[in-house]
């Protein structure tokens, strides 16, 4: 089962679940079906079902059985009967779980809805949206500077096998610039790929927490990049570990240039705090979207999604996470100004770009 890392737009695979990520827009039917509406044994079922997972899977247990709480309370109260919509009542259901705590992953809708490819909101800047299939958008060589864009890590081994063979086949490269302005997600098997064309040592990158029952089927098991910690025992603990290529190290010392956008989420910010904390990358460009916590789309019912958090990614040196926050660039600039300012850094360095 490959790992992916939860993201709005992408997400851990559970056994029972599909990926945000990889879940493709339905072709729109000529006459939209009917709606079927709601039912008081259809909402019981649902609320119920999604209290259960929450206080199950939940990242932190202490706040999945206070999501469980509210659930069951607001049900046996009333507070969804009149709800007969099911957009709505996922609307509902999902604001009131964010009211007793934020996150930014978490959501009920229907599996239609979660289906639906969504487009890129109005303000964000050519250079932060997607413009090409799910995974590597571009690899070039501005001059000597090897340049790759991502706009999510799918794990699919052709993407995979691209990125490495790109890099090593411009291995001679003075600089290396990873644009991940429009990635919005994904797992790990890409970093897998390619970092250990950056790294001279062993590196423990960043630790991930998953919560115990999840881990129980199976989705982050143990290897050589996800090396088992010590941890409390409703969790599970990884450290995302790069070893070195033995066979090609002459980007191992050459600058990276890593490109952000207040887009930039999940996997991408997982990438981000990895090379910031590890002095190995300058970050350019904006603010991450602060999307730290990775999870999975359950079905609840017949027709219900949720998008639940099982795991977070943090600094293990200071036990901070992104979540909410996002991680902040080296060189702060306008996202559409980041590339052109990361060509000049790696001109700096020695690197010739047309």
């Amino acid at each position: 089962m490959r790992r992916h890392l939860l993201a709005a737009g992408a997400a851990l695979i559970l056994a029972t679940g599909l990926s945000a990520a990889q879940a493709q827009p339905a072709s729109a039917p000529a006459t939209a079906p009917a709606v079927k509406p709601m039912d008081a044994a259809e909402r019981r079922d649902v609320v119920e079902k999604l209290a259960k997972t929450l206080d199950a899977n939940f990242v932190f247990p202490e706040i999945g059985a206070r999501y469980a709480a509210m659930l069951r309370a607001n049900l046996a109260s009333g507070a969804y009967d009149s709800l007969t919509d099911p957009d709505a009542f996922g609307a509902k259901v999902t604001a009131d779980l964010q009211a007793v705590a934020p996150d930014g992953h978490l959501r009920l809708a229907t599996q239609t809805a979660f289906q639906a490819r969504r487009p890129s909101p109005a303000d964000v800047p050519a250079s932060a949206r997607p413009v090409g299939a799910p995974g590597l958008e571009e690899t070039a060589m501005i001059g000597d500077v090897a340049y790759l864009r991502f706009n999510q890590f799918t794990g699919d081994p052709e993407t995979v096998r691209k990125a490495r063979a790109f890099l090593l086949a411009h291995a001679d490269a003075k600089a290396v610039i990873i644009d991940a302005r429009p990635h919005r997600g994904g797992g790990l098997d890409e970093m897998d790929a390619i970092l250990p064309l950056f790294y001279a040592k062993t590196t423990h990158l960043v630790r991930m927490d998953t919560r115990a029952g999840i881990e129980d089927e199976g989705p982050m098991a143990d290897g050589p990049t996800l090396v088992r910690q010590n941890s409390a025992p409703t969790l599970v603990s990884h450290d995302h570990v790069v070893i070195p290529d033995t066979t090609e190290t002459r980007l191992q010392t050459a600058p990276i240039y890593y490109l952000t956008s207040r887009r930039s989420a999940s996997a991408a910010e997982h990438l981000a705090l990895a090379f910031k904390r590890t002095h190995r990358a300058t970050l350019v460009g904006e603010t991450t979207r602060g999307a730290g916590h990775y999870g999975g789309l359950l079905d609840i019912g017949d027709r219900f999604a949720a998008f639940v958090p099982v795991g977070r990614s943090y600094d293990p040196d200071t036990n901070w996470g992104w979540e909410g926050k996002g991680v902040t660039p080296d060189v702060a600039v306008h996202t559409d100004q980041a590339l052109d300012e990361a060509l000049k850094l790696a001109k700096a360095k020695g690197a010739h770009p047309n």
